[in-house]
């Protein structure tokens, strides 16, 4: 008989394979470049998503190697609602979109540009 133990992600987020292929196509040719995730205020639920290409972090952010090309700086302000958030990229139609997979979301609104945490 053996005993599994469960091990929690210690990542503060993750992407897809697509995400990283998405990222890794904007960046290939922006060395040092990196991807910066934060939230704001806004909608009617609270907060939304806020993605930019940056020089470099702000101090604070939160350093998420990805991949040889692809780091993500997640904004201090912003990783207790993004903990273990997926980032995924996929195609509809003919539009590619991100998609966050938020597992600390309790309430999204009607049109999807918000979020809560509760």
């Amino acid at each position: 008989m053996s005993v599994e133990t469960f091990v929690p992600s210690t990542k503060l987020i993750t992407l897809t394979d697509s995400a990283v292929k998405h990222f890794e196509s904007k960046l290939k040719d922006k060395p040092g470049q990196l991807i910066r995730l934060s939230t704001k205020v806004s909608g009617c639920t609270g907060y939304a998503y806020v993605l930019d290409f940056a020089d470099s972090a702000q101090v604070g952010d939160e350093i998420v190697e990805i991949s040889p090309i692809v780091n993500v700086a997640v904004a201090a302000d912003a990783t207790d609602l993004l903990r273990n958030t997926e980032i995924d990229y996929v195609t509809e139609g003919v539009n590619g979109i991100i998609k966050y997979n938020n597992p600390n979301v309790v309430d999204e609104c009607g049109c999807g540009e918000s979020f809560n945490v509760g």
